[in-house]
Parts: C-alpha cells; sequence; structure tokens
C-alpha cells in the first residue's frame, strides 16, 4: 500500500492562522471533489475558525475517562474505517490522554498514513524538539508537549503561515485568539513584541534549514555539482598566520552586505607539521564565532583540492584567500596554492586579498642621504655581491686557465663579463666596479698576449678590455640607479599608507591616542607625548612608548601643537623628508585637540541651554502651579478668620479640606520638584534590598488617599519579590497610578497587576483614558510635559519623568504601551531577587 502523504502548517506562535490555512485548504481540495474529512480540529472558541468547517465531515471524537474527568481525543480506528482521501488533523505535536491508542498525536497520524490517508497538520515552533530550551529563554514558558524534529522532517510539505508581530498583536487585543478575560496578561507576557519577533526568526530558521536539506538532496540525486547561488555563502581559507584576523573581517563584510553566510575553514597537513600557532587558530576560530560565522578544519594533502572541494559541498558562492608571502623561488619550487585554488574552485569566485600582518604597523623605510658610490642596497646584498666576486673570479680564472689553448680572448672576455655583471647585479655598484678592474687585470695578464705581462700587443685587444671595463661600470651603476627609485618608490608609497592612516586615526573613538600611536610606529620612535602647560607644570595629554617624556626637555625633538601645547618625541633621528610626514601629524593632532575643544564648548553650551529651559519652566511652573494650591489655601485661611461672618460648622470643614488637599498637593509638587533635581545632579542612590510588591502597591495607594479608592489591584502574594528600593518604588507606583486617574475615566476603574516575565518581575498600571501616540511616548516622560489638559490637572508635568528617573536608578524599565480596547499601560520591570 502507498504510504500517504503528510503537509505541515508550521506558525511561530499561537494565532497565525495555521488552523485557519489548514481548513482553507481541506475545503479548497473538497470542491474539487476530493474525499476530505476533519479528523481532529481545536477551534480555541474562535468563531472565524469553526465557521472554516463548513460542511467538511467531521468524523465524531472518541472520550476518555482519566480521573473523574472526560476528555475528548481523535478516533483513530473511526477514521480507518472510514478511510478518506485527505484527513484534517490539528496540533500535530498534541498529548493524547492516557489510555489512547498512542501516547502521542503525530503517532495517530503515523498510523494514518501508513494505511495511505493524506494528512493536513500544524505546529509551532515552541513545540520542536530541539528549540525548546531556547523557546522556554525567550518566552519564560516550558513548553512540555514536544516532537521529535526528524519526525517533522520527514514532512513531504513543510509551509511556514507567517505574520508579523504587530498584525499578530492587533489580532489578540481585537479579540480573535483568547477571551477578553485573558487579553492583558497575553500581551504583556507571552505575545510581548520582542517575543514574537525572536519567535519569528527561529521559525524562519528552522525552516530556511529544512530548504538547504531538500536542496543538498535534489542535488545529489540529481548528480549535480556545480554551486547554486540560491544564497550567498562566502568561505574565508584560515590559515593561522598574522594577519588572517584582517582577512576574516573582510570576508565577514562581504556576507553582510550579500545577506549571506560567512563559513571559516582551515586545512592542516595529513603529516601535521609546520602548522600555525595554535593560539592563533583559537583566536581566528571564535572571531569566525562573534562576526556570525561557522569555523570547519579539515585535514589534507592538497590544500588547494580540498579548500574546493569543501567550497562544492557547502554550496559556497566566494571563496576568499589572502595573498602569498612566499618567494617567488619558493612558488615556482613547490607550486602556487593561490593559483591551483583558482584552477580547481571554478566557477565559484575566488577573491584574493592582500592584507598586512596584524597588530604591527609598516613603519617608514629609512631614508640616508646617498654620498659618493655609497649603495642603497641591502647590506645582505653588498656582501652577497662582494663574495660572489672573491669566489667567482678565481674559479672562473682557474677554469680557463686549464682550457686556454682552446679557447680565444672574445670567448674570455663574455664569460668574465657575465660574472662581473651578475656581481654588479647582486651587489652594486661597488662590488661591480672592483670585478670589473680585477677581471681586466686578470683577463690582462693570463689571457691577453703576451700572458703574464701587463702589455698589451695588439690594439684590438686593448680595446676589448678597455669595452669590457665600461661595460661593467655601466651595468654596475644601473643597477645602483634601479635600486635607489626603488628605495625611493617604497619610501613614498609608505608615506601615502601612512598618511592615509593618519586620516583614519583622526576619525577613530579616541583620535588623539591612535594618533600618537601611528607616529610613533611610523618612525620607530621610543616614545611620543602630547604635553600641555598648565599652572606651570606639564601635563601629559596623550602618551605612546615607554618611557613617557614627563617634560618637553626629556625628547630629542618638541613641536608645538597649538597655544600651550608640544608634541615631544623622544628616540626622533629624523631627515628632512621625515620632517614632511611629521608636519602632517602635527598639524592632524592640532585639529583633533580643537576638534574636542570645540565639542566640549558645544556640550557645555548645550547643558547650559537645558539648564536654562528646565529654569524658564520651573518658574513657570512657580508662577502657575505653585501659586494655584497657595491660593486655595490663601482663600480658605481669610474667609475663616472674616470676623463678620458667621460660618457654620459644615462650611468650617470644608475650608479645612480645602486647605488639607491643597497643602497635600502642594507637598506633591515640592516634593517632585525636589526629586527631579535630585536626578539631574545624579545623587539618588538606591538602597537595594529584597522587596515585594503586595507589600509595596498597598502603601503606594495609601498615600493617594481617597483618590485611589477606585483602584482595582491584582498582586498575587506568590509573586518573587523584586531587587529595588522599597521608598522609590512606592513612589514610582503613586505617581503612575496618579497618572492615570488623571486621564481614565470614572466608569473605567484603573487597574495594577503583576506577573512574572522570564527572570524579572513587570507591574503594570493599565488606564482607560484616551491613550498616547507612539510618537509622543518618549516625549511625556521630559520634565514639565504635559500633553493636553487633563481634568482639574494642576500638576507640573514632573510625575512620569521621576518615575523613570527612579526605575533606572533600580536597574529597571519603564515603558508606555497601549490598553487593548483603548488607553495606556505603563509597564514596570524590575530583576527578579535571586
Amino acid at each position: 500500500m502507498t504510504r500517504g502523504t503528510l503537509r505541515i502548517y508550521l506558525g511561530a506562535a499561537p494565532g497565525v492562522g495555521k488552523t485557519f490555512a489548514m481548513l482553507n485548504e481541506g475545503r479548497r481540495r473538497h470542491d474539487r471533489g476530493t474525499d476530505v474529512v476533519v479528523g481532529f480540529i481545536e477551534t480555541h472558541g474562535r468563531h472565524k475558525t469553526g465557521e472554516q468547517i463548513g460542511d467538511l465531515e467531521v468524523v465524531p471524537r472518541r472520550s476518555l475517562e482519566y480521573r473523574g474527568s472526560t476528555f475528548e481525543e481523535m478516533d483513530v480506528d473511526a477514521i480507518l474505517a472510514r478511510h478518506p482521501t485527505q484527513v484534517l488533523v490539528d496540533e500535530y505535536a498534541h498529548t493524547n490522554v492516557p489510555g489512547s491508542r498512542n501516547e502521542k498525536r503525530w503517532q495517530d497520524v503515523e498510523e494514518l498514513l501508513n494505511a495511505g490517508i493524506d494528512v493536513i497538520s500544524t505546529l509551532n515552533i515552541q513545540h520542536l524538539e530541539s528549540v525548546n530550551d531556547v523557546v522556554e529563554r525567550i518566552t519564560g514558558v516550558a513548553q512540555r508537549e514536544t516532537i521529535p524534529d526528524a519526525i517533522v522532517r520527514k514532512a513531504d510539505q513543510l509551509e511556514l503561515v507567517d505574520m508579523s508581530p504587530e498584525a499578530l498583536r492587533r489580532r489578540m487585543a481585537h479579540g480573535n485568539i483568547y477571551k477578553p478575560e485573558k487579553i492583558d496578561a497575553a500581551l504583556a507576557n507571552y505575545f510581548r513584541p520582542g517575543n514574537l519577533a525572536a519567535l519569528r526568526e527561529l521559525a524562519l530558521l528552522w525552516v530556511a534549514d529544512r530548504v538547504d536539506e531538500s536542496l543538498e538532496d535534489y542535488r545529489e540525486r540529481h548528480g549535480i555539482t556545480e554551486p547554486w547561488e540560491t544564497r550567498e555563502r562566502v568561505l574565508v581559507a584560515i590559515t593561522g598566520a598574522p594577519g588572517t584576523e584582517a582577512l576574516i573581517r573582510r570576508a565577514a563584510r562581504m556576507a553582510q552586505r550579500a545577506h549571506g553566510e560567512l563559513l571559516g575553514l582551515h586545512v592542516s597537513t595529513a603529516d601535521g607539521l609546520a602548522g600555525p600557532r595554535s593560539e592563533n587558530l583559537a583566536r581566528h576560530r571564535q572571531l569566525v564565532a562573534d562576526l556570525g560565522g561557522e569555523y570547519h578544519e579539515a585535514v589534507a594533502a592538497d590544500v588547494a583540492a580540498a579548500l574546493a572541494e569543501f567550497a562544492r559541498a557547502e554550496n559556497c558562492t566566494q571563496l576568499v584567500l589572502g595573498a602569498s608571502r612566499r618567494s617567488r623561488w619558493n612558488e615556482l619550487v613547490r607550486g602556487s596554492v593561490i593559483n591551483r585554488t583558482v584552477r580547481l574552485a571554478v566557477p565559484i569566485d575566488v577573491h584574493v586579498i592582500s592584507h598586512e600582518p596584524a597588530d604591527t604597523e609598516e613603519a617608514l623605510p629609512p631614508r640616508r642621504p646617498h654620498r659618493g658610490l655609497r649603495s642603497p642596497l641591502s647590506r645582505r646584498r653588498q656582501v652577497a655581491g662582494w663574495l660572489l666576486a672573491a669566489i667567482g673570479l678565481p674559479v672562473l680564472t682557474f677554469l680557463l686557465v686549464q682550457i686556454r689553448a682552446d679557447v680565444g680572448l672574445e670567448t674570455v672576455l663574455l664569460l668574465f663579463l657575465s660574472l662581473v655583471v651578475a656581481v654588479g647585479a647582486i651587489g652594486g655598484v661597488l662590488p661591480g666596479l672592483a670585478a670589473a678592474v680585477v677581471g681586466f687585470l686578470t683577463v690582462n695578464w693570463y689571457f691577453t698576449p703576451p700572458i703574464h705581462t701587463w702589455t698589451v700587443s695588439e690594439g684590438e685587444n686593448l680595446v676589448a678590455l678597455i669595452v669590457f671595463v665600461v661595460v661593467s661600470a655601466v651595468v654596475s651603476g644601473l643597477v645602483d640607479l634601479a635600486a635607489r627609485r626603488s628605495l625611493e618608490g617604497k619610501r613614498a608609497r609608505a608615506e601615502a599608507e601612512t598618511l592615509a592612516r593618519l586620516t583614519a586615526d583622526a576619525s577613530s573613538p579616541d583620535p588623539l591616542h591612535a594618533l600618537v600611536h601611528g607616529l610613533r610606529s611610523a618612525f620607530r620612535l621610543r616614545a611620543v607625548a602630547v604635553m600641555t602647560r598648565a599652572e606651570g607644570a606639564w601635563i601629559v595629554e596623550a602618551a605612546d612608548g615607554d618611557p613617557v617624556p614627563a617634560s618637553p626637555d626629556d625628547g630629542d625633538l618638541v613641536e608645538e601643537i597649538g597655544p600651550g601645547a608640544v608634541l615631544v618625541l623622544d628616540g626622533a633621528t629624523l631627515t628632512a623628508d621625515d620632517r614632511r610626514v611629521l608636519n602632517a601629524f602635527a598639524a592632524q593632532l592640532a585639529a583633533v585637540r580643537e576638534r574636542a575643544r570645540l565639542s566640549e564648548e558645544a556640550a557645555s553650551a548645550s547643558a547650559l541651554g537645558q539648564t536654562n529651559e528646565l529654569r524658564a519652566a520651573l518658574l513657570q511652573a512657580v508662577s502657575h502651579d505653585l501659586r494655584t494650591p497657595l491660593a486655595s489655601i490663601k482663600a480658605a485661611a481669610s474667609s475663616m478668620r472674616q470676623p463678620d461672618v458667621e460660618w457654620s460648622a459644615a462650611d468650617v470643614a470644608q475650608f479645612l479640606a480645602t486647605i488639607e488637599d491643597e497643602a497635600d498637593r502642594l507637598n506633591a509638587l515640592v516634593g517632585n520638584l525636589l526629586d527631579m533635581s535630585r536626578l539631574q545632579a545624579g545623587v539618588i542612590e538606591p538602597m537595594v534590598r529584597f522587596v515585594h510588591l503586595e507589600e509595596v502597591v498597598p502603601a503606594a495607594l495609601a498615600s493617594l488617599g481617597d483618590r485611589a479608592r477606585g483602584v482595582e489591584t491584582d498582586v498575587s502574594e506568590s509573586l518573587p519579590p523584586v531587587q529595588g528600593d522599597a521608598a522609590l518604588l512606592e513612589r514610582v507606583i503613586a505617581n503612575l497610578v496618579e497618572n492615570a486617574l488623571k486621564w481614565s475615566p470614572p466608569e473605567a476603574p484603573v487597574r495594577v497587576e503583576a506577573g512574572t516575565v522570564n527572570d524579572r518581575v513587570a507591574l503594570r498600571v493599565v488606564d482607560r483614558g484616551p491613550g498616547i501616540r507612539a510618537a509622543e511616548r518618549e516625549q511625556v516622560f521630559l520634565p514639565f510635559q504635559r500633553l493636553g489638559d487633563a481634568p482639574g490637572d494642576t500638576g507640573v508635568g514632573l510625575g512620569l519623568a521621576v518615575a523613570r528617573g527612579f526605575v533606572n536608578a533600580m536597574e529597571g524599565e519603564l515603558e508606555l504601551d497601549d490598553t487593548p480596547g483603548g488607553g495606556t499601560t505603563a509597564t514596570v520591570t524590575l530583576k527578579r531577587a535571586p
């Protein structure tokens, strides 16, 4: 019997529309004439979901008794007896009631598939075994019903039902998922925007991996070895050599720009010899992981073949290699790994990146004045030239003397000329000229008739000897000139690179120290310091090297970079050409110091402006909001003191109540002003301890008096304590409740509730007022800010600002969000006590 096919609708969270999509598919197939039945559907009381069943045949459920209660499960026997073409089964990961045919519903589905029945089912990402712990860390809710990933991966079709967090929360707020009494708690806990975004990403990544597996299977079945560029994958070859960090970062940037994946591969030789330092590999492996990539290792005798094979196996589209630092001779003898990789990796794009060794900066090549015949070549090459002349000339002379009768003078001169040219090419002008002179004398003595004399009998031979010396001198001079030009080119390139680094250092987070470090590295100095004169003493602003000069007198060179500021260089032996680069560093240091001074002045001006704004707002508050309760107190007291009026006891009581209420309001306003000044001065030091919300909330409401009489509370005594300051937290809750009371209508009481979210405790103050637009929610936390006019509002706009300041001081968070059905919810999140 042919096994049935399994199609699964996968969702990131409840309510995204999995069951709805499954029923729609079932209805479409039913309308096309397919025999479709409903095996088990869980509507969770959602009317629109129930309406989707329509005229589909529903197989009656099986009732089971367990611990005195009756439960309903899918009747597998009835479905097998009915044997439809297609069956719809909801909640694929469901655990059946004990006494059922199978422990899990997916096992029931397996029986239906084995009977040749096609099944369409639904599943949420949190039920997959491989991500169960991740989901628990994200949401704080443990999922007990899980299903092995291998079972889901065997599905013939897997379709993701996707919905943005905002759209899902709107569905929740409109009552399309849960009952109204559960909406607030769900939105504040499991259905928080961050939770939904993380679950959505988790589902997308899991489905993407499943697609990759299907693609690899297809390519293997059809013998496709060339990579398909369905997604960019950048492979970087890691050697463990210094400078590989820059190569890895370059490859990571390429992958990020293409929205692709980064892979790192280290290939070690089969014998394991001459490998890189283990600490380098460990650092590179960690860097790949930090950049979001995957690190791999392979052992192979042929590094190029291993790179190409791995790139094809992983369907990589780009391969990044570091430029070789081996000599030309080494590459000729052993072959080029880069060239071989390029040939074997076709059609993968291969990038060869030139990079400098890490943690080192190339210093400027020293420029020394060249006087007379002083060679610009390295001492090593000059010594090699002298050795070649000292050994080559006697050896060549000895060999030619043995066959003197068989060779002519022209051949002898050509052989000596070749040797002298080689000496000049290697050692430069001095060894070349010396070899030419010695060669001239040797040929004259041993090979020019009459031999063993310094005379030359034939004029033609004399001309040949003179030409020999001239050619040798010219070749040696050209070699010396080329070496000089090469050194000047290197110097120019190094200067250009140094000036380029200079620009980069000037834009770094700490430009002054970066420039000082770059200056010391460029000129190989012992130490560099930037000093300023203040109160008769020198102060070091930035320094690099050891020991750091304590004053300008400790340096070898001092440059002025501004009024009262100098640049001190220790160990400086600079030429006139070096001064040009040094002047560029000095100018950049002066510009950086000036920019820092201007930034400080701008910051000071900004702070002064904010202070002026605060002062103006405070004066406005004092002139209006503080005078209003004072005027009421003054009026009530003056009325009571009038001798010509007889006040009744009720009138006196009303006057006293007015004085008391206005004094309390005035005390609250002054308290908020004092709290705001403490926050502005940064002197709030909370006494953090274990605080129980069920004790703090009643105290906060009691401080509001009769105004908080209608506030509803739902703070369980079973809540864990939080880390905070009880006095500050009481003020926070009082300010939030007072603000909510101003805006909430009398028929819709303010509600205070609390619950746990992961390792934190969230306290919410919910009102049913007009709400606050998302663009204005941060504005209400600024001092002296009031959006609109609340009825009877005499505040100065400090309540929310003080509340957030206190919450931040306790390392918590205070956020505003919409209340489902209208209004604003203020959420205070604090750390749960360990």
